[in-house]
C-alpha cells in the first residue's frame, strides 16, 4: 500500500518509504530514509521524465530544495501502461521529516508538463516511542 499517491496528467506517482538504520547516526544527529517511487503511465501518450524537484521539511521546519535532471542518473521513456520504480534516499538532521515535488515530464510531441509527487513522511519508528 503506497504511503502517497497521486496521478497528474494520467501519470501516476506512488511511494513507499522506510527508515534506514543501518546508514543512520542518531546519537550524532544523522538520519536516513529510503524511498520506493513506483512511476505508472496510465496516460494515452509516450511520456519522458525529464528532471525533478523535492521539497524535503524536517522536524524543525527547516525547508531544502533539490532539484536535477532525470532520476538515479536516468531520464526514462514510458509509453502508455508502461511503468518505472526505483529506490533512492534522504538524509534528515531530525528523526521525522516530509518529502514531496514534482517531475518535468515531455511528451511525443515535446509539450512539457508536471506531474506531483505527493507528501509522504520520513519517520525513525523509535522516534515516535
Amino acid at each position: 500500500m503506497p504511503e502517497s499517491s497521486a496521478t497528474t496528467h494520467g501519470i501516476r506517482v506512488d511511494v513507499i518509504s522506510s527508515f534506514a538504520a543501518e546508514h543512520s547516526a542518531p546519537a550524532e544527529g544523522r538520519w536516513f530514509f529510503l524511498y520506493q517511487i513506483t512511476i505508472l503511465n496510465r496516460s494515452d501518450r509516450t511520456v519522458q521524465l525529464i528532471s525533478r524537484e523535492w521539497r524535503i521539511t524536517n522536524a524543525d521546519g527547516h525547508e531544502e530544495l533539490v532539484r536535477g535532471p532525470g532520476v538515479i542518473g536516468q531520464q526514462p521513456v514510458l509509453r502508455p501502461s508502461e511503468g518505472f520504480q526505483y529506490v533512492s534516499g534522504c538524509p534528515l538532521d531530525t528523526p521525522v521529516g516530509t518529502m514531496a515535488g514534482a517531475y518535468q515530464m515531455l511528451d511525443e510531441q515535446g509539450e512539457a508538463f508536471q506531474v506531483e509527487i505527493a507528501a509522504f513522511a520520513l519517520v525513525d519508528p523509535m522516534a515516535l516511542n
